[in-house]
């Protein structure tokens, strides 16, 4: 109830903006309009700094055919990408792909569309180059989830050594070796799939020279080298601890001295391991990096703590029999690790999201939504444990306490029933355990799929641009996106009516899908409504005219602010309706 309570404050609370993801702030030309002469150059402003690829901007002709242009390069900062354009354009309706990596790490892409003289009749179909091929991206989002898996494996099994001195650490040592492994594989695997992660090209380019120079030039890449070097630290300092821990009962009782500065060593590795993931994420662009920053890597930090000394504590139990101490010792780690998720957990929540509706307008929403529903059956779980784990240090305590004889004199009253055997405790402990362990893994699926996506933040900033309707030499042109919710089914319509006056319009539509090219759906209708004058709706009949939809007959018969309604059918089943608000003189 608390969590819930503070994440609404801080949701509805509002601040400043923050996105993670670069969002395309605005274009010059703009976004569907119509201008009477040729531009010579061509400018894409964004919310925050962007890394130019050797492709990162290229134009379609009304024929498709692709412009020769000069390479992309920043003007006025680094979040704006510029290319000078061929003279003579001819007239008709130009596409714009582009594909820039953000600040956080995480490449995006999109297109956009102008015309010089009037709009193309009918666009022609264009190959606007590589968005993300599904190889590489199933094969980096693999690694990603590996590397999260690991960290959780090496850091939360070597937490559970150091802090709650199980009876035989030895039996922890293979664990410790998976996830060192893993955790070194995994980020060997996205040091080579990063080049084409970028560019959107096979996985067969993850070993071209140009793309790993790049690769081990940027941030991303430096971040991935020092958590190689920071992992041969970590095995240098887990080597010298386990030498250092006797079998059997009590271990860790080597000198108070060295033991701490063991303890130091270790937390200060296991802390610079976090922030590798925080300098090449969310947290790393947006408002308050290093505070976010330093949430990000205590978050991390707290979920590797706790699933990964649950699964140390799993195995412990079904080795050995673990003493009442180490239990309770867990216990009280994680129910620490829980206070710190939930409060850097809101803090990421209201910076990713910005507003309520994004919650269930946005596909991050949606899965933060999620996330939180998974993350409410672990604290169960959790919490089931946790009873279960006093009623084992109770067990241990009354059965340890001896029961006096009598001595002559009456005999004594019978002693009180025997506690549950231990036996039946462990047994449920273990059971408990082992499904927190098991929803554990699904919120690391889960927040790996949420870091790849665009927070709310950026999907209201991008929106925020493409809302107005922009009059360009008497032509009225918007710029709709959509998402009826399911994969593949976003996009944007760019509508263009003209003349935007009084009378007869003509009104032009075209669907661009999820990788920026022209898309076709089975229906797209467009209806206006003047509320102030209680007119409409008016339906604009468009057809489908074959790559585009439109209609040349479009009675407008008042001036003022219309609200024009955008519905796009996908599927049978699937569709979504978007309004905006355009002025007619």
């Amino acid at each position: 109830m608390l969590l819930g309570a503070v994440l609404v404050l801080l949701v509805l609370g509002g601040a400043g903006t923050a996105s993670a993801h670069a969002a395309l702030r605005g274009t010059d030309p703009d976004d569907g309009s119509v201008l009477r002469t040729a531009p010579r150059q061509l400018t894409l402003t964004f919310t925050e700094s962007v890394g130019l690829l050797d492709d990162s901007v290229r134009v379609l002709g009304p024929d498709g055919r692709r412009l020769r242009l000069g390479e992309a390069e920043h003007e006025n900062g680094d979040n704006t990408a510029r290319v000078t354009l061929p003279r003579g354009l001819d007239q008709g309706t130009y596409t714009v792909a582009w594909r820039v990596v953000s600040a956080d790490s995480h490449p995006v892409s999109g297109a956009f569309t102008f015309s010089v003289g009037k709009p193309s009749p009918a666009p022609a179909a264009v190959d606007t180059g590589p968005t993300e091929d599904p190889a590489t991206a199933a094969l980096h989002k693999i690694a990603r989830y590996l590397a999260y898996l690991a960290a959780a494996l090496l850091i939360g099994t070597g937490t559970f050594i150091v802090l709650c001195r199980p009876p035989d650490p030895s039996a922890l040592r293979r664990p410790l070796v998976v996830g060192w492994w893993t955790l070194v594989g995994a980020t060997l695997a996205l040091l080579l799939l990063r080049g084409p992660y970028e560019t959107g090209e096979g996985p067969g380019a993850a070993f071209d020279s140009e793309a790993l120079t790049r690769t081990l030039t940027g941030r991303p890449g430096l971040a991935l080298l020092a958590r190689l070097a920071l992992l041969l630290l970590a095995a240098a300092l887990l080597n010298w601890r386990l030498r250092n821990i006797p079998k059997g009962r009590g271990g860790l009782r080597d000198q108070p001295r060295r033991r701490r500065t063991q303890h130091l060593a270790l937390l200060g590795t296991a802390i610079a391991l976090a922030f590798t993931w925080a300098a090449s994420d969310h947290a790393s662009a947006g408002i308050q990096v290093p505070l976010a920053m330093a949430s990000s890597a205590s978050h991390l930090l707290a979920t590797a703590i706790w699933l990964g000394g649950l699964t140390a504590l799993l195995l412990t139990l079904r080795r050995t029999t673990p003493t009442p101490e180490t239990v309770t010792r867990f216990s009280r780690l994680a129910f620490a690790s829980v206070t710190v998720l939930v409060v850097t957990g809101v803090y990421q929540s209201w910076r990713g999201l910005g507003s309520w509706n994004a919650l269930t307008e946005t596909t991050y929403g949606r899965l933060l939504t999620l996330k939180l529903v998974v993350v409410a059956l672990l604290l169960g779980a959790a919490a089931v444990s946790r009873s279960w784990t006093a009623r084992l240090a109770t067990v241990e305590a009354e059965t340890a306490v001896r029961v006096p004889e009598p001595v002559g004199g009456p005999p004594l009253p019978d002693p009180p029933p025997s506690p549950a055997p231990s036996g039946e405790q462990h047994r449920a402990l273990r059971r408990s355990v082992l499904a927190e362990v098991a929803v554990g893994v699904v919120v690391l699926v889960i927040t790996t799929v949420l870091t790849a996506t665009l927070p709310g933040r950026a999907v209201a900033e991008a929106s925020t641009g493409a809302e107005a309707a922009r009059p360009v030499g008497g032509t009225v042109a918007v710029s709709v996106p959509f998402d009826v919710g399911t994969p593949g089914g976003t996009g944007k319509v760019e509508l263009t009516l003209d003349p935007g006056r009084v009378g007869d319009n003509s009104l032009q539509a075209v669907v661009f899908g999820p990788d920026g090219g022209i898309s076709t759906v089975p229906e797209l209708r467009v209806s206006f409504t003047l509320p102030a004058q209680d007119v409409g709706p008016l339906d604009a009949g468009l057809t489908d005219q074959g790559g585009y939809w439109g209609n040349s007959f479009v009675n407008l018969p008042l001036a003022g602010t219309w609200t024009m309604k955008v519905t796009v059918r996908v599927s049978e089943i699937d569709q979504v309706s978007v309004e905006r608000r355009i002025e007619v003189g």
